[in-house]
Parts: structure tokens; C-alpha cells; sequence
């Protein structure tokens, strides 16, 4: 009994015990599903939680709970481009005006910084990169939006290509505008990317102050550029005048009225929150590439055990930061024999016995060792094909694609680096105190140098068919210019004689194009000289064709007191197409110009023009100084010349 009743006892403790069981794992299985809602609600209030504070974050909701926006400030976006540009001692801007940009433009003139209108936008970029060549700081060009930006293109392109540090500052439509048919809305960064390091679209006044830094350090950087920033003009004009052109009159009816009303009030708060808050305005880091004491060291070894160097200088070796005297002194310590290209022209003064200015082809077939200092092998070095392969070639360049530039088909560096020219000069001249190149090799160089000349100066001597020998004015002129002359070059046949003939009495008094060839250049280089050596006498070297881009300038020149001469060579022609054109195709179609009253045109402008013929020759150099007096007296000049042809330069390349 005892017995069964025991038995019964723990049938029910087990029946007691199941149950018990199942209700735990009922209870758990519910709190489990509880904790699963609970987290799922959680994930689910804390989704839309992040997606609020984004959509808030997105529509500047966030930002402007942080700062203000001051409705009542008569403060304008201008005024923040223009204190960085002072920060940075921007002298000049460059314009040609336009209501786009009119705030930076009032801005920068309050501040000090002069603004100089031209006549063409490509004039103001083309004066920006002189001034950016010759000061070591950045060029800076404001033009307004659309058609004003198209028409830089050219001259933002050539500073690419001649690697000048620019900022190009361009007007645009209204944030809100944009891409809906506004005037002179446009896609501006689609055409700048290719053409410069760094572009941006200012979006906020706040942003205006940074991005101008930043850009302006990166035109600096590396190898030096353009670059470019658009500015909608609702983030360049006070917040009242902006405010009024962002009010419906007419409103949708209802909700969506209210959401339109509050989205264009929430743009416009945006556009201004924090917009004046202090700033830092000082200029960014600027990097610059240089060569390592192993590269430096190595090329100490190989100029060491050279017997025939030669040096081929290009316009990077002029770059900041090492001064354009000390490269000099460095150049003439290795007593190198040495080629100069671009603005490195003039760096060992108008007669040093190391500047080799003929035969290049031929030296450098013989040297030993061809050391190229920012020098590309592109066309100008015939893509490498005129370096001997048994020379050890020493190549530095900032940029690599340049450093490289052919080096898979035509010639092979021994050591190439990605740095500073100039700098690299310095420390290699330092690492050779004590070493020099044998006398002979550059006294072999010069003594051919002087044979070619004097068969040059013959050539200057002939007469011509009619007209006067352009070989000889050209000499008159380098004859009688002042010691301080910058030499703009501006032309194709003309400008190619002056090449050879004239020489630069300095470092950074020679101002061309560069490897892009472009014309017109040389109404702003001139003006960009000028107004940064007002002391200097300026020249530009016009052939008869390019003069007719930029002889506008002549009103600028007169209007902001920058008296240069112009020495224009006026064949009738565009010489340096016909000379292979007639013979190689027959015709001198679209080849032809006038003998035009370009002097006249000067005139006009209020410069003074003066017309040279055979007659005059006797006269020239009389000539040549009344015009000199004239620019001393406040007054630009242009020397209407008019040329005959000669075989100067037959055989000369065109394409």
C-alpha cells in the first residue's frame, strides 16, 4: 500500500514537473518573443530617429541650431574671397566685369588689392599667369559666368600646359537656378576638370573662406596650375538682396504652397548660417616635391666623372621656393655649359660664357652626360631622339608624366627624379664645391656659338626685296633696350627670329607661351610685367597676325598707366604657315594679311603709334628711343615695322 501510494506520489511529482516545464518554456518562449518586439520597435524608433537627424542634417537643420543666421548683416560673400586673397598678398585681380562677380571685385578694391579690367577675359588670365610667373605667387582672374568663363579656356589651358600657379574665380547662376535655364547657366566644372588641378562650387558663404585657401595651396603644390572655384551669385550677394529674389510671389495653393514657402526660406538660411563667423584666412601648407640625399648623391658621382656635361634648363628650375640668383650661382659654380628653355632664358645674363644659345642638336650628340633641369622631352627636344643613348641622362621634374614624358620610345634616364629643379641645382652645386667642368668643353661650345652668330648678323645685313630686314631691327632693338627689359613674345616667324637673336638681360625677363604655342598672349603677359616691375622697361614681340588678338589692350595700357612698346613685324602674312605651306601644297590661301595701319589702332587707343618703312632706316634708332622716352613719359607705344621676307628660319616647323 505504502508502496503504490509512493508510486502515485512521483507520477504526480513527474505530471507536476512537465507541466511546470512546459509552462517555463512558455513564459520564455513569450519573454523571448517580448525582448524581439521590444528590439525590433527599438531598431525600428531608432531607424527613423537617425533617418530624421539625417534629413535634418541633409537640410541644414542641425547646422543652423548650432549657428545664425544674421538677417540683418549688409556683409556680402566678396568680402570673405577678398580677405583670404589679402591673407595670401594678392596684389592684383584680373577681370573683365560682370554682375556675377561684381561683389568680389568691390570687395578686393576696398582691401587694397588692385583690380585691372582688360578688354577679353583670355587677357586677364594671360596677365594673371605673368604676374604668377614673375611674382612666385599665384595669379588670380575673376570674369563672370558663362560666356565669360568660355572665353578663358585657351589661356587657363596654356598656364596648365606651362604649369602657372592661377586661380581663375568664375560667376555662376543661383544655387536654386542652376541647370534650369537661368542666363549664362552653363556646366562650368565639366569644362575646367581636365584643365585644372582643382575645381569646386561654392555651396554656402561659410564654405567660401576654406575652399579659397585650399585652392590656392593646391595651384602651388606639386607641380603648379590652375585651378578653379565657381560662385553662385546668391553666395556672393547680401543676405536682403539674395532674400527678395527667393520670395514666391505666387505660391501653389494649400500644403504644397507651404512646403515650396519653407524649402526656398530653409535654402536661403542655409546659405548664410555662420556665414560670419571668424575664420582662418592664412595661407595652407604648400608641398614641394624634392630629391632624396641617395638621388642627389648619385648624380654628385656621375657630373663628377663627366667630361662633356650639358645642362638644359626649362622654365620649372625658375619656381619658388629657391630664388632665381641663387640657381644662377649655383649654375656658374659647376661651370656647366648650359641650354636655356622658356623663362629660364636670361638666367645666366645677357653674355655668360657657360649660356650656349646654337647647335644644340650637335652638343648634344657629343656630351657625355645631359642633365635636364625641368626640361620635357615633348616636341621641343624632337620627343628624345636628339639625346645620344650612350650619354648618362639625368632628368628631374616635379611631374612625373613630364619626368617620363618619351622615355619608352626614344631615350632612357640613368636617374630620374620626381622633385624641385631648383632646388636640386642648389644641393648638387654644393655637393661638387671644390669640382668645375673642363674649361675646354664650354670654350668648344661658345666658340661655335660665336660662328653661328656672326653668320647670323651677316644674314641682318642683306637686303631684303622690299621693306626693312626684320634679322635687323630686331638687333637694333636688343642693342638699344634697357638693362631691366622684360621680353613678352608673342608670334610665330618674327617672334621665332627674335628667339635667336635677342637675349634677356636676367633671370625672369622672358615671358612666352610655353609648349602650348597659343597666340594673344601677349597683351597680358605685358600688362601682368609690367604692373609687377612698373620700373622695367617692357617689350612685346608681336608678329603682324597675333598683334590683332590683344591690340585692344592698348586701351587697358592706357587706362591703368602701364606704358609698354610694342615691336610688331609686319609682313602682310602669317609667315610661319606660308613658309611650308606655298611650297609643300601650292597655295597661300587663308596665308595673306594687309599691310595694316596697326599704329593707328594705337593711336586710338591713346597710345602712340609710329610707322617704320625702308626709308626710316637710317632713323631707326632714333626711332627706338623717342618710343622709350615716350613709355618713360607715361605713354604706351606701338612700332608699326614693316618687314620684308628672308631664309632665316626656312625649314622651320609649323605643326
Amino acid at each position: 500500500m505504502n508502496s503504490s501510494l509512493n508510486l502515485f506520489d512521483q507520477d504526480k511529482i513527474l505530471v507536476t514537473a512537465f507541466i511546470l516545464g512546459l509552462a517555463f518554456v512558455f513564459l520564455t518562449h513569450c519573454r523571448r518573443l517580448e525582448m524581439e518586439i521590444a528590439t525590433a520597435l527599438g531598431c525600428f524608433v531608432g531607424f527613423a530617429f537617425g533617418g530624421l537627424v539625417f534629413v535634418a542634417y541633409k537640410l541644414g537643420l542641425l547646422y543652423q541650431l548650432f549657428h545664425k543666421t544674421e538677417t540683418q548683416s549688409p556683409r556680402h560673400g566678396g568680402e570673405s574671397v577678398a580677405e583670404v586673397l589679402r591673407a595670401h598678398g594678392v596684389k592684383f585681380v584680373f577681370t573683365l566685369v560682370g554682375g556675377h562677380i561684381s561683389p568680389i571685385l568691390v570687395a578686393c578694391e576696398k582691401l587694397g588689392i588692385r583690380i585691372v579690367d582688360t578688354r577679353h577675359e583670355a587677357t586677364a588670365v594671360f596677365a594673371a599667369d605673368a604676374v604668377a610667373r614673375l611674382s612666385g605667387t599665384v595669379g588670380v582672374a575673376a570674369v563672370t559666368a558663362g560666356p565669360g568663363l568660355t572665353n578663358t579656356v585657351t589661356a587657363v589651358k596654356n598656364a596648365q600646359m606651362a604649369e602657372s600657379p592661377l586661380l581663375l574665380l568664375g560667376g555662376a547662376a543661383a544655387t536654386l537656378l542652376q541647370g534650369r535655364g537661368a542666363l549664362q547657366d552653363i556646366d562650368q566644372m565639366s569644362l575646367f576638370k581636365p584643365l585644372c588641378k582643382f575645381c569646386a562650387s561654392v555651396r554656402s558663404v561659410k564654405d567660401i573662406a576654406i575652399t579659397v585657401r585650399k585652392a590656392l595651396a593646391i595651384a602651388q603644390s606639386g607641380t603648379p596650375g590652375p585651378v578653379f572655384i565657381e560662385f553662385p551669385i546668391d553666395t556672393l550677394y547680401p543676405f536682403h538682396l539674395v532674400s527678395k529674389e527667393f520670395g514666391v510671389k505666387n505660391p501653389p495653393k494649400g500644403i504644397m504652397g507651404k512646403v515650396v514657402t519653407w524649402y526656398l526660406h530653409n535654402h536661403l538660411k542655409n546659405l548664410f548660417a555662420g556665414a560670419w563667423e571668424t575664420r582662418d584666412v592664412s595661407p595652407l601648407p604648400v608641398h614641394i616635391p624634392q630629391a632624396t640625399d641617395n638621388q642627389v648623391q648619385k648624380c654628385i658621382e656621375l657630373v663628377s666623372r663627366a667630361k662633356k656635361p650639358v645642362i638644359l634648363l626649362g622654365s620649372q628650375a625658375t619656381l619658388p621656393p629657391t630664388p632665381t640668383d641663387d640657381i644662377r650661382a649655383a649654375l656658374e659654380s659647376l661651370g656647366i655649359p648650359c641650354f636655356l628653355g622658356g623663362m629660364s632664358r636670361g638666367m645666366l645674363g645677357r653674355n655668360s660664357p657657360l649660356h650656349i644659345r646654337q647647335n644644340r642638336s650637335d652638343a648634344l650628340k657629343e656630351a657625355d652626360l645631359v642633365l635636364l633641369a625641368g626640361t620635357v622631352c615633348d616636341f621641343r627636344l624632337s620627343y628624345g631622339r636628339v639625346l645620344n643613348r650612350r650619354s648618362r641622362i639625368i632628368a628631374v621634374n616635379r611631374d612625373k608624366t613630364q619626368l617620363l614624358k618619351n622615355s619608352d620610345m626614344f631615350w632612357k634616364p640613368t636617374v630620374a627624379i620626381q622633385g624641385d629643379a631648383g632646388s636640386f641645382l642648389l644641393r648638387l652645386s654644393k655637393g661638387l664645391k671644390g669640382h668645375t667642368c673642363p674649361e675646354d668643353w664650354p670654350q668648344y661650345l661658345k666658340a661655335g656659338d660665336v660662328t653661328k652668330e656672326k653668320a647670323n648678323r651677316r644674314k641682318a645685313d642683306e637686303k631684303t626685296d622690299r621693306h626693312l630686314n626684320p634679322l635687323s631691327v630686331l638687333h637694333r632693338v636688343d642693342e638699344l633696350m634697357a638693362d631691366d627689359s622684360i621680353i613678352v613674345a608673342d608670334g610665330g616667324d618674327f617672334v621665332g627670329s627674335a628667339a635667336y637673336i635677342m637675349r634677356p638681360r636676367g633671370p625672369l625677363r622672358w615671358l612666352d607661351p610655353g609648349a602650348f604655342g597659343t597666340l594673344g598672349v601677349g597683351g597680358g603677359f605685358a600688362l601682368g610685367a609690367k604692373l609687377c616691375r612698373p620700373e622695367s622697361e617692357v617689350w612685346i614681340i608681336y608678329g603682324d597676325g597675333s598683334l590683332g588678338y590683344s591690340v585692344a589692350e592698348f586701351d587697358t595700357f592706357t587706362r591703368h598707366k602701364t606704358p609698354v612698346i610694342a615691336l610688331v613685324g609686319n609682313d602682310a602674312c602669317w609667315s610661319q604657315i606660308a613658309r611650308e605651306q606655298v611650297p609643300i601644297l601650292g597655295s597661300n590661301v587663308a596665308c595673306g594679311l594687309a599691310f595694316t595701319d596697326y599704329h593707328i589702332v594705337a593711336d586710338g587707343y591713346g597710345g602712340k603709334g609710329t610707322l617704320i618703312g625702308r626709308e626710316d632706316e637710317d632713323k631707326l634708332d632714333g626711332i627706338i628711343k623717342e618710343a622709350q622716352k615716350e613709355t618713360r613719359q607715361g605713354r604706351a607705344t606701338l612700332l608699326n615695322v614693316l618687314i620684308g621676307k628672308t631664309n632665316f628660319r626656312e625649314g622651320s616647323i609649323s605643326v
